[in-house]
């Protein structure tokens, strides 16, 4: 007898449509390319965007529970849940959490890592990102916006920033919206290194809210009008890493680790 396997695709979520095409929607696609014989789904963990997806689109998407109780009326037996999540953050441990009562519901489960969570995964995340970038010029500088947390795996970006400088980045920062280092660190940091222009961009699976109106909005206050007060030139880029092959191979490999382990 044939067992019914689902991969539950979990992420934090937006409410762009056009980015979640291109960055969860690639990621799901290529997920299914790979592994035609597996159920793929899909779950969000944000309330805020399923609400507003609910509302303004009429979209339902599976919250964690949802897609948990669908997939066990539906009788799957295996069931590997991989998190689009970047850190093993508050969105990470909520999704743990919500799955532990239905471990005993299936023959076999198993929850993947989140894209940084080896020393190998800041190594080849950073060669990702980077060859977005061969061009790069030594008077530029390229400042990727991290989310940040309040959690104590907010410690990533300050690492994922020493390591793009370890491999030899030097003008490459990182900084978050809502953690440490924070744009004030990161500024600071991009006048000592005194670039002509500052390309910015999302370090985030999504190019969404933050990356359209906290990146490059025209606000006051927004990354792209601060450098520009500065005196900087300001390019922004607005994609999510999901764009990136290099990225969704990331996300893979994660699962082909899940199937590899015993």
């Amino acid at each position: 007898m044939n067992q019914k396997k689902a991969m539950l695709v979990v992420s934090f979520g937006t409410s762009y449509e056009e980015t979640r095409n291109k960055t969860i929607g690639a990621i799901e696609k290529e997920i299914a390319e790979v592994y035609p014989d597996w159920e793929i789904r899909r779950a969000f963990t944000s309330g805020m965007i399923l609400r507003v997806l609910k509302k303004r689109d009429g979209l339902h998407i599976d919250n964690v529970t949802e897609a948990m109780e669908r997939l066990v009326k539906d009788g799957y037996d295996t069931v590997l849940i991989q998190p689009t999540h970047i850190i093993n953050g508050d969105e990470y441990d909520k999704m743990v959490a919500e799955i532990q009562p239905y471990k005993e519901q299936f023959e076999k489960i198993k929850i993947g890592a989140p894209l940084l969570t080896s020393s190998q995964d800041y190594e080849e995340v950073i060669e990702g990102v980077m060859a977005q970038f061969p061009h790069l010029q030594s008077d530029e500088a390229l400042v990727l916006m991290g989310h940040g947390t309040t959690h104590h795996t907010d410690a990533v970006y300050a690492a994922l920033d020493y390591r793009f400088k370890a491999m030899g980045y030097t003008n490459v920062f990182v900084g978050t919206v809502e953690g440490y280092p924070d744009f004030e660190q990161v500024s600071n940091m991009v006048d000592v290194y005194h670039p002509k222009k500052v390309i910015l961009m999302p370090f985030m699976v999504v190019a969404g809210d933050h990356a359209q109106n906290d990146m490059a909005g025209e606000e006051e206050d927004s990354w792209k009008t601060l450098f520009e007060q500065k005196g900087y030139k300001v390019e922004c880029i607005l994609k999510g890493l999901g764009e990136f092959q290099q990225i969704r191979e990331q996300y893979r490999k994660h699962v082909a680790d899940m199937l590899t382990e015993e």
